[in-house]
């Protein structure tokens, strides 16, 4: 007999790390769940080791990381909730693409391949990243300036650096390259392609934030209009929310929101829900 997952995976993006969740993780498990926080191979350690020594950072692949979280997934008793932040709402859609998660939730999510929306405030946001190529090959990271540019801007300038000293991390610059606003103008499948018309994807929710500087509404609407068939995929907006809208105060109500739809839907896609093979 199905049952509703009783497990929830939490996915970080880029410029931060599990600890990105420290607030999501007690709430959801104050509602009875079981909650895992999977990182990039490498990344285990606290995020002051990672701004010490950001070589894990410039040497992840996107493909390792895909299949260093579904391992972590396939070992479960049963298909969780996936959410994934940012560049970990592409990892939360490549995850269900292979077959892992009974539901998944993309909040503010980096876009798959093939999405070609790329709003000015999203190219004035990686423009650090993007005009010196030799970030290619390095760990990059945010100034605090830019930071709260492209994640807080809702923010004062002081909470902003708070939030900074305490999560941020350098990002892979290669991702950056290879998976940003480039990535479309390569010739071939890339890693971040996924199936549009897989009729086995499990239900998937886009959030955005009306206020999101590095991944504007546009962006997350548009990713979902890709998708095609009978498979569940929906978008919701949050008004005045911008790329830190999973730690900024009112975050509960994305929480909620989230997971009520994902509780909702799970299993929807005609998917059973036992654990993936």
């Amino acid at each position: 007999m199905s049952t509703a997952p009783d497990t929830i995976v939490l996915v970080h993006g880029l410029w931060m790390t599990p600890r990105s969740w420290e607030q999501w993780v007690p709430y959801y498990e104050g509602k009875g769940y079981k909650v895992i926080t999977p990182t990039y191979p490498g990344f285990e350690v606290e995020v002051e080791a990672l701004r010490e020594d950001p070589t894990p950072i410039a040497t992840a692949t996107v493909s390792a990381t895909v299949a260093h979280i579904a391992e972590a997934i396939t070992e479960l008793d049963a298909p969780p909730i996936i959410m994934g932040h940012s560049f970990g709402g592409t990892l939360t859609q490549l995850l269900l693409d292979r077959g892992c998660g009974a539901a998944g939730v993309a909040i503010d999510s980096a876009p798959t391949e093939g999405v070609h929306v790329s709003p000015l405030s999203q190219i004035k946001s990686l423009f650090p990243a993007l005009k010196d190529p030799r970030s290619r090959h390095r760990a990059f990271g945010f100034t605090p300036e830019e930071f709260h540019y492209a994640f807080t801007n809702t923010l004062g300038e002081e909470e902003s650096h708070r939030v900074y000293d305490r999560y941020h991390i350098p990002a892979p610059g290669n991702w950056i390259w290879a998976y940003g606003l480039i990535a479309n103008f390569k010739p071939g499948h890339q890693e971040t392609w996924v199936n549009y018309k897989n009729p086995n994807r499990a239900p998937l929710l886009f959030i955005g934030g009306s206020e999101d500087n590095i991944m504007p509404p546009s962006v997350n609407k548009s990713n979902a209009k890709h998708y095609k068939g009978d498979t569940i995929t929906e978008y919701h907006e949050f008004e005045g929310r911008d790329h830190w809208t999973c730690g900024a105060d009112g975050w509960e109500a994305v929480a909620d929101f989230a997971l009520e739809w994902a509780v909702a839907h799970a299993g929807s896609a005609g998917v059973p829900l036992a654990a993936p093979v």
